[in-house]
């Protein structure tokens, strides 16, 4: 079972039976910065970045807990009147990857969108990321677009996204290139 934070514990198949999903503290920061460091060679979140979204209503981090050591995390941002959410940035710690963690995370993520009324998620991966984008297609993600650029070694940015219910507005979910 897996628990996520103020909400009904759900079952996730890949997912360790040992694994907490809850939302992030203060007491965390070292910890997400310790990961962000170890799975990010560009583009990092910066101490002041986690703090601002800890604190903000418009933003969700969620951490998850193997025991007692923090081994990954998610981070949704919302806007207001937005139907979409935007999955900012999902990380595991380098030893915990490929143990179904950071497949929990993003179930977890998807359903915190849905409880905040937003019927659709998106997220942007560096296009040389071949197993995240294979993780993402297998998720149910589809690829809309792309920002040209967009990372600091400029490389580009694919687009994906989820219909989260199945009347949402928006692109066709199985559409991409």
């Amino acid at each position: 079972m897996i628990h996520v934070a103020g909400e009904a514990e759900t079952n996730m198949r890949s997912a360790p039976a040992d694994l907490l999903i809850r939302r992030a503290a203060r007491a965390d920061l070292d910890h997400l910065l310790r990961i962000e460091e170890r799975a990010f060679a560009i583009d990092r979140i910066p101490r002041r970045g986690f703090r601002r979204f800890l604190a903000s209503s418009s933003s969700l981090l969620l951490v998850a807990v193997r025991e007692r050591t923090l081994v990954g995390y998610a981070l949704v941002l919302f806007r207001a009147s937005a139907r979409v959410a935007r999955l900012y940035s999902i990380a595991t710690a380098p030893e915990a990857s490929r143990r179904g963690i950071g497949g929990a995370l993003l179930a977890a993520a998807e359903k915190a969108a849905v409880a905040r009324r937003r019927t659709v998620l998106r997220l942007e991966v560096h296009e040389k990321n071949a197993a995240a984008i294979a993780h993402y297609r297998k998720a149910g993600y589809a690829m809309f677009g792309r920002h040209s650029d967009y990372y600091a070694d400029r490389g580009d940015a694919l687009r994906f996204e989820k219909r989260l219910t199945p009347h949402a507005p928006g692109r066709l979910p199985n559409r991409s290139p």
